[in-house]
């Protein structure tokens, strides 16, 4: 096989022959699987949750309680399906709300046109 058509066939993904096992547990690991990975030093504090941290709590149960989403489902869309930058970025109750209206839009609870003039409408009553 020529160098030209090793490099075609690569392009969007490894050919099956040239996928290691290095390469295979690297596409296997998860954004939120971070475990042994190296981090600089960080000290640990307790923090009271803030009152939009708690809303979002509520909400997302009351959500799993009427039948919207399972935990599992969240979980895997707020961790793995958000890709990793969106995981590090997007706080731990940011990925919540995100996850919640994506879950709302896709099942077709509400639009993203209904979504974003409740935003708005919020918006303005605290300006």
């Amino acid at each position: 096989m020529t160098e030209r058509n090793r490099q075609k066939r690569t392009k969007d993904a490894p050919y099956p022959t040239d996928f290691t096992n290095a390469r295979f547990v690297e596409c296997m690991r998860t954004p939120h699987d971070v475990g042994g990975e190296d981090d600089v030093p960080m000290e640990f504090e307790e923090k009271e949750e803030e009152v939009w941290e708690h809303n979002t709590f509520v909400t997302c149960e009351v959500l799993a309680w009427r039948g919207v989403w399972n935990a599992e489902e969240r979980r895997r869309r707020q961790n793995v399906d958000l890709g990793n930058s969106n995981y590090l970025a997007i706080p731990y109750y940011g990925r919540w709300l995100l996850t919640a209206a994506r879950i709302l839009i896709d099942k077709q609870h509400v639009t993203l046109t209904e979504l974003i003039e409740k935003m708005d409408e919020v918006k303005k009553r605290y300006e």
